[in-house]
This record gives structure tokens, C-alpha cells and sequence, in this order.
């Protein structure tokens, strides 16, 4: 059930119109049936749009599986502003589209005020429903280029951590004091602050008029409304979202469903994914995993991989770590898998990576563990038999391509390339840059699965 908070932001203007035709009310009826999880019948959907089909993703009249990247500030290096660099943008989508990477993760853009530590500028949302329209251009102009390269694009309208505002910020705006920072003010206190998010009205609102301002909008430079491109293939509600607390786990679990109905009543020809980790990000309970996923709203299921992150490997022996990090990994992939055989939902494992050998940044370094933690990830997505056939693609994380690193510095500081990495992590963690061993291994891996079609 849709908040009622929610049909008024999304709706207000339809309302304050009624008085002119009752066409509009008719209108705002269906919106609201969409958002209700009613689906469109299969003869009627537009076959350029990525879609789901009996539990798989569906690209025109094929299965749509992908190796695919995380890509967080391709919206940034298309800007003409700060941090903007389209010559090297179009470098990198052809370097990618020569890979086989076609499924890119973008971040829309980052929240809230310039200056502030491990945060990545330039901000779009500077305040409240005032953007900066160079990252708003740098998107249109995005899109524009993976369009002709027949890209996909998830796009990520919002984020757990800190390191582009997200709900810290959202929280400051609605009230509730400065936005904790962890690598300042600790972890413990980002949790406890962060958990706030869910049970907070006036923040989720704040979120919700965003979330309506986006997606809405017009490409300037195609012309082409945003619910109509379909270079891109899904609206994702956030990168990460976690309750961060028992108590939070029933409004968290509502938040979602809220913004997937709304933006089903603003999009039908898009779909919609949580940005979720899996159980991980779900205070270690697959049930209310599941519950999330199971919205008529919500289209397939994803989940991320961090064996260093997690503890499965550690910084000092990670190529003595790599059999355990292996087998955790299918183990919590298999768990997964089940979920989305019981809920017949494809599912994206769209963020997994691990450190560079010795737990060394310069992009000099080797990286023999990643390549080999990478092939058994690869060798998953190609398997048919795996969870019969739900595992649709991977995302790894993250393309650095040729950004440089700063010699003077490990984190990521104003005037710096952009990497893999935000500004929180070391730069070159887990960056993938285009002189890296694994290049040629994703290539053969889109490869193999151009093969299985």
C-alpha cells in the first residue's frame, strides 16, 4: 500500500488541475492502479526495453545476460562543469563497449553541500530541490552516448553511505542535525544516525520529491523524456538501503515498497530494483530480504559481494583467503538463488570485487587474487544450471579505465581523476583500470556468454 504522503507529493499537481478536466482524475486513478502492482499485458510492451519474462531479463526477443560495470561517476565526467571530462568519457564507454560492457551502474548524482570529508563533489542536489544542472546535463549527455552505443544504464537515485550524502544528508535537511561522517565521527555513530532515515516522514519526503524530479525530466540533448529512453534499463531506489536497526526493519521494508509504487506510477516502460546487498544489507535476515523483493513492484533482486569488506579475507593474506572468499561467495549466491526461484525473479549480483594483491593501490600493482576471484564469478553468470537459470549478469566494482592517481595522496581529494573507488576508499582498492590483467578476462567472459545465446 502506497503512503499517503507520497500520493500527494507525486500527484499534487494533478490535483490542484481537476478543476479544469476530469480526464486528469481518470489519469490519476490509473497511475495509482499501476502503483498498486497491476502489470501490463505482454502484447502491449515495447520489446526496445528491458524487461522481465518468465523469471529472466528479456533484451528484444533474447535473454539478456550481462557482464557488466559499476560506472558511479559517468554523470560526473559528462558534465561540462567541475570534474566534468567528456573526451575521456567517450574514451571509456568505447574501451567498455569493446569489452562487451554494455549494463552500466551510474549514481544520479551526490547530495548536499561541497567540502565535506570522504564525500565525492561535485554534489547535483545542493540543496533541498535545487540542482546543479552541469551534473544534470553531464546525465543527458551520458545517456546520450550510451544510447548510441546500445548501452544499458541502472541508475541509483540514492545511497545508504555516507560518501555521496544520501541519507545522512537527507536527514540533516529534515532537521536532525549534522550529518554524521564515519571517517570523522566513527562508524557506530553513522549507524545509530543513519538508522533514522527510515521512521523519518519528512526525510522520505524529501527523497520522494527528488525521486519525482528526476524521473520526469527531458534528455536536452535528445529530446527524449527520461520514461521513455530505454538506454536506460531500471530506476534502482538506492545504493545499499539498510533499516541499520531492528526497529527500522518494518518502516525500511515500507519505504521500499513506497518508492517502487511511485515510481511505477511516474514510469511504466522502466524497471525497478532495491540496490539491496542481499542478507547483508538486511540486518542479517533473508526474510525480510525476501519481503522486499516480493513487491509486485520491485522487478528482479540483486545482491553485492565483499569477501574483504565481510571478513572472509584479510588485507595481510588475502591469495591465502581466496578458497574461503570462493566459497562463501556461492554459498551466499546459492541462498540467494532460492529466494528468487521461490519468487521466479532474475537476480543481479551488481556489486563484487577484491583488493589488488598485497593490499597494494598503485595500479601497478598485480592483481592474480581478483583475477581468479573474478573468473569463478564469470564462470556463475555463464553457468545455465545455476539456480536454473535466475543469475541474469554481474556488475564488478568498479571501471577506473585510464584515470590517474594522485602520487602525493591515497584518498580521492578535489582535482583528482575519478576511479572505481569514492572518496571514502583508497584510491586503486578495487578499481579496475584499463592496463589491469583483468581487462582481457571480462572481455572473454561477455564473450562466452555471446556464445551460450
Amino acid at each position: 500500500m502506497i503512503s499517503f504522503y507520497y500520493i500527494c507529493i507525486v500527484n499534487l499537481n494533478l490535483i490542484n488541475m481537476f478543476k479544469q478536466t476530469p480526464l486528469l482524475l481518470l489519469m490519476l486513478v490509473m497511475s495509482m492502479c499501476s502503483s498498486c502492482g497491476v502489470k501490463k499485458d505482454a502484447s502491449s510492451t515495447n520489446t526496445s526495453f528491458v524487461r522481465v519474462e518468465n523469471g529472466k531479463l528479456m533484451k528484444g526477443d533474447t535473454p539478456y545476460n550481462f557482464v557488466g560495470a559499476n560506472f558511479w561517476y559517468g554523470a560526473i565526467l559528462g558534465s561540462e562543469g567541475q570534474g566534468g571530462n567528456r573526451a575521456r568519457l567517450i574514451k571509456e564507454l568505447d574501451e567498455l563497449k569493446d569489452l562487451g560492457v554494455d549494463n552500466l551502474r551510474i549514481l544520479v548524482g551526490a547530495d548536499g553541500e561541497h567540502g565535506v570529508t570522504a564525500k565525492v563533489e561535485p554534489t547535483l542536489q545542493v540543496a533541498p530541490g535545487v540542482y546543479n544542472d552541469t551534473i544534470l546535463a553531464g546525465l543527458d549527455y551520458l545517456l546520450m552516448e550510451m544510447g548510441k552505443r546500445d548501452m544499458k544504464a541502472v541508475l541509483y537515485l540514492n545511497n545508504a553511505w555516507e560518501w555521496s550524502g544520501g541519507y545522512g544528508q537527507y536527514l540533516e535537511w529534515a532537521g536532525y542535525g549534522k550529518a554524521v561522517i564515519p571517517a570523522i565521527d566513527g562508524w557506530p555513530a553513522y549507524l545509530d544516525f543513519a538508522a533514522q532515515f527510515a521512521q523519518s516522514d519528512s526525510a522520505k519526503a524529501l527523497f520522494a520529491n527528488y525521486v519525482n524530479d528526476i524521473i520526469t525530466r527531458e534528455n536536452r540533448y535528445t529530446k527524449t523524456k527520461y520514461t521513455e529512453d530505454p538506454t536506460i534499463m531500471t530506476w534502482q531506489i538506492s545504493n545499499e538501503p539498510r533499516a541499520f536497526s531492528q526497529e527500522s526493519k518494518e518502516p525500511f521494508a515500507q519505504w521500499i515498497a513506497d518508492v517502487a509504487a511511485q515510481i511505477k506510477s511516474l514510469d511504466s516502460n522502466h524497471l525497478v530494483s532495491t540496490g539491496s546487498e542481499g542478507k547483508h544489507g538486511c540486518e542479517a535476515d533473508l526474510q525480510l530480504f525476501e519481503r522486499i523483493h516480493t513487491d509486485p513492484n520491485v522487478d528482479y533482486i540483486n545482491i553485492h559481494i565483499w569477501p574483504w569488506n565481510w571478513a572472509w579475507a584479510h588485507k595481510d593474506s588475502l591469495d591465502n583467503h581466496l578458497p574461503r572468499s570462493i566459497e562463501n561467495t556461492k554459498e551466499y549466491m546459492l541462498e540467494h538463488l532460492e529466494v528468487a526461484q521461490r519468487l521466479k525473479k532474475p537476480i543481479v549480483l551488481e556489486e563484487f570485487g577484491f583488493p589488488r594483491d598485497g593490499f597494494q593501490f598503485p595500479k601497478t600493482t598485480s592483481t592474480e587474487s581478483r583475477d581468479a576471484y573474478y573468473q569463478f564469478v564469470f564462470d556463475q553468470i555463464a553457468n545455465p544450471e545455476l539456480g536454473n537459470g535466475y543469475l541474469a549478469g554481474c556488475n564488478f566494482w568498479a571501471w577506473g579505465g585510464d584515470a590517474e592517481q594522485s602520487p602525493d595522496h591515497i584518498y580521492w581529494q578535489v582535482g583528482d581523476d575519478y576511479t572505481g573507488d569514492p572518496a571514502q576508499e583508497q584510491q586503486g582498492l578495487y578499481s579496475v583500470f584499463s592496463t589491469d590483467t583483468t581487462v582481457p578476462i571480462i572481455k572473454a567472459a561477455n564473450e562466452r556468454l555471446k556464445n551460450l545465446l
